[in-house]
């Protein structure tokens, strides 16, 4: 395949990833195995796995752990095998009713057969998540304070 033909086929593996992440839910974790290769690994700041199973006990536990997880791609690039893709992760953590969101982006790269082999996520765990948090969330602020004025 050529640059060009590689870079069309990454587009429709994306196409379908990004369709299934933002229309996911508990019942779709069955699709894992069609849309990531066996030896797919995954890694954000929490967890970092290989397998389509052990990618999906990671969405398994998201279900578990928070409210109306929902993904909303903002951007992507599309370049031979590889894509980058800028997302907004909204949610509540399980029996709370503020809502949360975290920006991110994931690096992701793709097989010939049109599954993704490489998904990496990356996003600011201290600043979209800890400094949330209250108590913690008041040290983390205090130390990036501190950390910017030296």
């Amino acid at each position: 395949m050529n640059p060009a033909e590689t870079t069309a086929h990454t587009r429709a593996t994306i196409e379908r990833l990004v369709a299934f992440y933002t229309e996911l839910q508990p019942a779709h974790l069955a699709q894992i195995d069609q849309l990531y290769s066996a030896e797919a690994r995954f890694k954000d700041p929490f967890n970092e796995v290989q397998g389509a199973a052990a990618i999906r006990g990671i969405f398994e536990h998201m279900f578990h752990r928070l409210d109306h997880p929902r993904f909303v791609v903002t951007q992507q690039v599309v370049e031979e095998d590889r894509a980058f893709l800028v997302w907004v992760f909204h949610f509540a953590f399980r029996g709370e009713a503020t809502p949360r969101t975290i920006r991110g982006g994931s690096f992701v790269r793709c097989t010939p057969d049109g599954r993704v082999v490489e998904h990496r996520d990356y996003w600011d765990a201290a600043e979209e998540l800890y400094e949330q948090i209250p108590i913690l969330g008041g040290f983390m602020r205090w130390l990036k304070r501190r950390a910017n004025r030296a």
